[in-house]
């Protein structure tokens, strides 16, 4: 599975894009990311093609706010053998919104 499209790509706004202008909790998770094996999720808010380095909510042994590699995600392989997958269906929602957030 294609991890980041480039319809995707054109709606993550660039790191630290949205710092000043948007309360982190109205922050627009554009893409999740999960582990179908695992309660491992990741909701991404803004991203840097350079580095190809997401900043986002994560929810795996703790839930925290962080950076995230795609390279990472694209090269995981869980116990079972399964990749890391996209919510196909996810439609980009501020955070607060997100069932679990905080």
């Amino acid at each position: 599975m294609k991890l980041l499209t480039k319809e995707l790509l054109r709606k993550l706004p660039k790191l630290y894009a949205t710092d000043k202008s948007v309360n982190i909790d109205d922050k627009i998770a554009i893409v999740k990311f999960f582990d179908p094996c695992s309660q491992w999720t990741w909701y991404a808010t803004e991203y840097d093609p350079i580095d190809r380095l997401f900043f986002g909510w994560v929810v795996g042994l703790e839930k925290e706010w962080g950076y995230f590699s795609l390279d990472e995600l694209e090269q995981t392989t869980n116990r079972l053998g399964l990749h890391i997958e996209r919510d196909l269906h996810f439609k980009p929602t501020a955070m607060k919104n997100i069932p679990g957030y905080k």
